[in-house]
């Protein structure tokens, strides 16, 4: 199908019977659309978490009846339960029980069995809204195709597998149904169910629409497309309307919340369309991401990522020496720590963590490999920083970049500065602080009309 579209609602769009009905309403609006991803509704997915992390009972069931109250008013919503509720119910049994035989700590493949279920009755519910419409739809279950490895919480999909399986199991049904399955979840090769991240519904609609050679992913959320900054930053924050993979990219790495940072590795492998919108206000238009764009600005976006980590290694070690950081890295290597910015000097290297995504388990990680560090450097540690993203075209090479950026922030301490290494993004260290006044400032300076 050379224009099928895969259209993924995120946790606002299908909070309620009434946001399920604007989805509906933009799903019906398009033939096309064929393949609909839902998330969990808003909320649901944060009672689950509490779930697997409290070992006092009475705290779970506390969370179920969140769950089971969100799940049964929009239920009690529909033309016909009936039609429903047997499924309804019996994951919501399925769901007590992992509560009632859980025992005090989950392991981490209960904690995403339990996670899964809010985007399991999400789907049932807003198949059956479609359906209500006259709209031939079926309810799928995604862990048939979406074949992952077994890291729980963060699980790797296994994109040939997938696609394979989508070719036997979900292209056969869409000439004749609207397919609403689940975001977020599947499978591994022994059945087990596994989570791909937090925010991983994007990623499954992209992934599901490189499977199944879509035209288009359409990603239905709360806002009106992806926004030069964050709107709550700065009044002055405009949406924009197309913008490139590599700028986008960099935007959801370094901070925008719009888009999940892996969701723009399957579209850009098949040059697939990416449309961001509102679900509240579809007729508001939204942002479109491609390959190729008309207009390529100096300056596109800024982006603010909050609680960054700056760790500094020294040691004399480096002077005129080859190995030095090929051991630091591999160091951290070892002790799964990812690192986003790196500047060195003859005797030091600076690089930054992201503390606030990071999962326990590798918050977990990060001492035992500052203490490995310290066996051969000194190792210094410092936090409460923020990164701010300047997203644009050719920053590496434009004469006077460098010049604006700096006068703009002439009264503001900049604790570390990565420039050159890509020619889309120019990034700095600020005190947390200073971050959301340094957004403000750069973008009435960068983007005044």
């Amino acid at each position: 199908m050379s224009k099928l579209i895969i259209a993924k609602f995120g946790g606002t769009s299908v909070a309620d019977f009434d946001a399920m009905s604007r989805c509906a309403d933009i799903v019906l609006a398009d033939e096309n659309i064929r393949v609909v991803v839902v998330s969990a509704s808003s909320g649901v997915t944060n009672l689950l978490v509490d779930i697997t992390k409290t070992t006092e009972v009475q705290e779970r069931y506390a969370a179920y009846a969140g769950i089971e109250a969100i799940t049964l008013n929009v239920l009690n919503r529909l033309a016909s339960p009936q039609a429903v509720a047997d499924p309804v119910a019996l994951l919501l049994g399925e769901l007590k029980a992992l509560i009632e035989n859980g025992g005090a700590v989950y392991s981490s493949a209960h904690k995403d069995l339990i996670q899964s279920f809010g985007e399991r009755l999400s789907s049932v519910l807003f198949s059956q809204v479609l359906a209500e419409r006259e709209a031939s739809a079926l309810c799928f279950d995604i862990r048939r195709v979406m074949r992952t490895d077994a890291r729980f919480g963060k699980a790797e999909p296994q994109i040939q597998q997938i696609a394979e399986l989508s070719e036997v199991h979900l292209a056969p049904l869409l000439a004749d149904y609207r397919i609403v399955t689940q975001g977020f979840i599947g499978a591994d090769d022994s059945e087990q169910t596994t989570t791909l991240g937090r925010g991983g519904s994007d990623y499954s609609a992209a992934l599901l629409a490189e499977a199944l050679n879509a035209a288009t992913v359409q990603i239905w959320t709360d806002v009106v497309g992806i926004f030069t900054t964050d709107p709550r930053l700065t009044s002055d924050a405009r949406c924009i309307r197309e913008i490139s993979f590599d700028e986008a990219a960099e935007m959801a790495t370094f901070g925008a919340k719009v888009l999940h940072p892996a969701t723009l590795l399957p579209a850009m492998r098949q040059n697939i369309a990416v449309f961001v919108g509102s679900s509240r206000e579809p007729a508001a238009g939204g942002t479109w991401i491609a390959k190729e764009v008309k207009d390529r600005p100096p300056y596109r976006a800024i982006a603010l990522r909050k609680s960054q980590t700056l760790i500094t290694v020294k040691s004399p070690a480096m002077l005129h020496a080859a190995g030095f950081l090929t051991r630091v890295f591999d160091t951290l290597s070892r002790h799964q720590i990812s690192v986003d910015l790196v500047t060195t000097s003859e005797i030091s290297v600076a690089l930054t963590l992201d503390q606030g995504g990071m999962t326990s388990a590798f918050s977990t990680n990060v001492e035992p490999a500052l203490d490995e560090l310290k066996s051969f450097c000194e190792v210094s540690v410092e936090q409460g920083l923020s990164l701010v993203a300047v997203i644009g075209n050719h920053l590496h090479s434009s004469k006077g970049i460098a010049g604006e950026l700096f006068h703009a922030l002439e009264r503001i301490n900049m604790r570390l500065i990565c420039h050159g290494a890509s020619k889309h993004n120019l990034c700095f260290l600020v005190q947390d602080n200073d971050g959301p006044a340094v957004v403000k400032q750069l973008h009435q300076s960068l983007f005044a009309a």
